[in-house]
């Protein structure tokens, strides 16, 4: 018997706030709001983003994060830096250059472009 991912959750202080900048980041709606976790999700199935009230986040930088693949890395860096997130870093090796970006609450996560 295998599984499958259905969801990443991010735990945050504050979901609402933080819904704001994922929903407009990935192009996704809250599917479920209960208060204290929400879950955003695209038109359809498919993976889904879980936002999660916690107390006291873990500090550092998080131990899982996602990474995406763009045709135009430098065009949606410029996007979601307008959206609230932080350029923390960018790496390069053959084939792939991604450049890091934590999200209003610090989550990092990747921007990659083949190539």
């Amino acid at each position: 018997m295998t599984f499958e991912i259905g969801m990443i959750t991010i735990d945050t202080t504050d979901p609402q706030r933080l819904a704001e900048f994922w929903t407009k980041a990935l192009g996704m709606s809250i599917k479920q709001d209960w208060g204290e976790f929400l879950v955003l999700a695209a038109d359809g199935e498919g993976l889904q983003l879980g936002l999660q009230r916690v107390d006291d986040p873990t500090p550092g930088k998080n131990r899982v994060h996602f990474d995406t693949h763009v045709a135009d890395r430098v065009a949606e860096v410029a996007r979601l830096v307008g959206l609230g997130a932080t350029e923390v870093g960018e790496h390069t090796v053959p084939g792939l250059t991604w450049t890091v970006l934590a999200d209003p609450d610090g989550n990092q996560f990747c921007i990659g472009q083949p190539g």
